[in-house]
């Protein structure tokens, strides 16, 4: 398991009945968790001390309760011996608050692979960043020299994305801001001839773009792959996708990855759980797959 247990200001402080006990920065908040199947109760006083609590309807969705939360603060994110990120939380519909802690172990990972050959490489590295929310992979990237394309859906998180890299340092660096439907616009950047050195991918398990298109992450994701990898330079360095859905396990990421990328490209992939550390049981937390692909 890939492990992001390099945070300061976010930690899982317990697991218990379905549900996990965060700290957000100074705030503490329950959320529902689906892997959280057991039921060791609630030894530590601090399930008491909640902010906020998302309850989960039996009809579906749910709804927050708070208590003292403010309706935004920040957190902050010590990119591997690079740079300080900001990120700007509020919670929202579906129990979420704008950012998925466990993906700062891909942040690392990726960072590492761009300032390393941007040491040697003539120009910027260039990163793709589709389904890209608020941007912590595209502030990773940028932070770490590269110029970044970042493309979601949603007009809304692009513009929460863009307050982040402001208040990460980063609002003059080489992001590229684009709301729009993520296969339309790989199919005009195939037809236009341009090629990105790193691909990063984050699909819902099921979405519309913003004209209404529909995505279904297992009818989708397969034909997508095949279509991004044809974005790859001939000197590309990585890429990476993400899934939270249950079906999509790391050997089906691997599975794919070999079969689209690796296949044409070489390389080395590799696929594992990603996860965080749970503070009161020592134990680790599983949230979600990754599958990474490297040139080397």
């Amino acid at each position: 398991m890939w492990i992001a247990d390099h945070w300061k200001d976010y930690e899982v402080i317990d697991t218990s009945n379905g549900e996990k006990l965060e700290r957000w920065g100074d705030y503490l908040l329950v959320r529902p968790d689906p892997q959280v199947i057991w039921n060791t109760g609630h030894k530590d006083p601090r399930w008491k001390k909640k902010n906020g609590h998302y309850h989960r309807s039996a009809k579906g969705g749910g709804e927050w309760e708070f208590f003292h939360l403010p309706d935004e603060w920040t957190v902050g994110y010590d990119l591997t011996d690079i740079s300080h990120l900001t990120f700007h939380l509020k919670p929202f519909s579906f129990k979420h608050t704008g950012l998925f802690p466990e993906q700062a172990a891909n942040w690392d990972w990726f960072s590492r692979i761009i300032r390393n050959a941007g040491r040697t490489a003539d120009r910027p590295v260039k990163v793709l960043n589709l389904f890209a929310y608020t941007g912590g992979a595209s502030l990773s990237a940028a932070a770490a020299g590269a110029a970044v394309t970042h493309v979601d859906a949603s007009k809304g998180m692009v513009a929460w994305a863009k307050e982040n890299a402001i208040s990460s340092g980063l609002g003059d660096a080489p992001i590229r801001w684009l709301v729009d439907d993520c296969t339309k616009f790989v199919e005009r950047e195939i037809r236009r001839g341009n090629r990105y050195d790193g691909i990063i991918m984050d699909p819902p398990s099921y979405g519309r773009g913003p004209k209404g298109e529909i995505w279904k992450i297992e009818d989708s994701i397969w034909p997508f792959i095949e279509l991004t990898a044809r974005l790859l330079s001939e000197d590309a360095l990585f890429f990476l996708i993400n899934s939270y859905t249950t079906g999509l396990q790391p050997a089906v990421l691997s599975y794919m990855i070999n079969t689209a990328i690796a296949k044409q490209y070489g390389g080395h992939v590799e696929a594992d759980e990603i996860g965080l550390p749970v503070s009161d049981s020592g134990l680790l937390l599983p949230c979600g797959a990754s599958g990474r692909w490297t040139k080397k």
